[in-house]
């Protein structure tokens, strides 16, 4: 164990060793976090998978519209009214048209989820020594444990290298790790109850005949029922959750990883570990916590006043975390609306209903109305400002009976079929190594022999 005092001491050194002038960005015309200055995204790759629509540059100029996403050019929207029109579970659609770039025909469609549903259930071996034998503590390293773990898993029952790129293998793998991410997950979250809170170990297999959101619903849940409803609103999240454009983090990472010519196993592991950033995959979390706070805070949460004049201290770093973020709102590219939001919000409402918590929607949805103009007022050079799916999805999953362990590791059941696409995107293009290149700013220095050198100060 490192003394705590020798950290502190050495921490300061790393942080006078590391600091840059945030000055220094600019005057060299450092595109930080790859955005321009607009804060738009630099454009380092072209795909064919997905497009989020948030503003038009006109003019040299952001001008805000209406939000839009597309799956291989097709609107998420269209897929979504589709699947209620022709009362069906559409994830599985989704994830076809993600990997394969076309709707598939009823046919195509129904040997998908054959294939799908074969893979569901992990082997006893598999299951007792990735998840079992050393229960996670935090589920999204569970998860990528067990991913990595499946590489082992594999080259010792084929008894060859889990290195092919080939486009059938890559295929093949991410087939399987499609079907088994939401077993992985709900085997993690089971086996943390268990070992780490003290509740009973429930596993029981995959129904291969099921749909995702079925089988998760089933995994989690100690008698393993659940309502059309609750399963048809845990598809629509799904959906909505399963692809964000090439370049948000753990896509982007994908990119990155599969550049280098790596395994499947460790590129899928990498974007796990990108979505569990609290920046990225863990926003849902911060609202509900949000959220929270702000009815035990209210005394009425009821009353509209009150609950506005709470937003405007949060707003003014006078309640919250202190940071003036209003959880919920806001997002890098939509800016009048968020189509994920809109189309959660509408089922959410008819589930608020279900549970008999349609006051507390109404509570969500009064945050959506009021916070935007309460950040505007605050910050006069803010631009259009919406709701994101991130408002709706924690109380969805709430109202679902979904532990909060497990709402970041959804996200990844729902994009790890993107995740697979941006893969075989980047491999079937064969790019180079993605390498930025970073400006040094020390000066040259002479080297000191030892005994002529002298401690630091700090």
């Amino acid at each position: 164990m490192i003394e705590k005092e020798w950290l502190k001491k050495y921490a300061a050194k790393v942080r006078k060793a590391d600091y840059i002038d945030p000055a220094l960005y600019r005057k060299f015309g450092v595109k930080r976090g790859l955005r321009n200055d607009d804060g738009t995204g630099v454009l380092v790759g072209l795909t064919t998978i997905g497009n989020v629509h948030g503003y038009v540059v006109s003019e040299g100029e952001k001008q805000a519209v209406p939000g839009e996403l597309f799956y291989r050019g097709i609107s998420v929207r269209d897929l979504v009214q589709a699947d209620r029109r022709e009362h069906r579970y559409g994830y599985e659609e989704a994830a076809y048209l993600l990997m394969f770039g076309d709707l598939p025909s009823a046919r195509e469609l129904a040997d998908w989820k054959t294939k799908l549903g074969s893979y569901r259930k992990l082997s006893d071996g598999f299951k007792e020594n990735a998840i079992l034998r050393h229960p996670p503590l935090d589920i999204m390293n569970g998860i990528a444990r067990a991913i990595l773990f499946a590489m082992a898993f594999e080259e010792r029952i084929e008894q060859e290298s889990s290195n092919d790129l080939s486009i059938e293998k890559c295929l093949e793998r991410s087939i399987a790790l499609i079907s088994a991410m939401p077993t992985i997950a709900a085997y993690c979250y089971q086996a943390k109850a268990h070992y780490h809170l003290g509740g009973s170990l429930m596993i029981r297999n995959p129904d291969p005949k099921k749909s995702t959101s079925e089988n998760f619903l089933a995994l989690i849940r100690e008698d393993g029922r659940y309502t059309k409803l609750e399963a048809e609103t845990l598809d629509l999240a799904l959906i909505l959750h399963a692809e964000h454009g090439g370049g948000n983090n753990s896509s982007f990472v994908t990119h990155v990883v599969t550049s280098a010519h790596t395994d499947i196993y460790s590129s899928m592991a990498a974007s796990v570990l990108s979505l569990k950033g609290s920046r990225h995959g863990g926003a849902n979390l911060r609202v509900m916590r949000q959220m929270d706070e702000i009815k035990s805070s209210v005394k009425n949460w009821r009353d509209e006043g009150q609950v506005i004049a709470y937003l405007e201290k949060i707003a003014d770093r006078k309640a919250g975390d202190a940071t003036g973020l209003i959880y919920g709102l806001g997002h890098a590219v939509y800016t009048v609306s968020d189509p994920r939001a809109q189309l959660l919000k509408h089922k959410a409402r008819e589930l608020a209903k279900a549970k008999g918590r349609s006051d507390e929607m109404k509570l969500f949805e009064l945050i959506e109305q009021a916070g935007p103009g309460i950040i505007k007022s605050r910050h006069p050079r803010a631009e259009d400002v919406c709701a994101n799916v991130d408002l709706y999805s924690g109380f969805v999953y709430e109202m679902l009976g979904i532990p909060r362990d497990l709402y970041t590791p959804l996200f990844a059941v729902a994009r790890c079929v993107s995740w697979c696409a941006h893969r075989m995107e980047e491999l079937i293009n064969q790019g180079p190594i993605i390498r930025p290149a970073y400006k040094p700013l020390y000066k040259p220095r002479k080297y000191v022999s030892l005994k002529d050198r002298k401690s630091s100060s700090l």
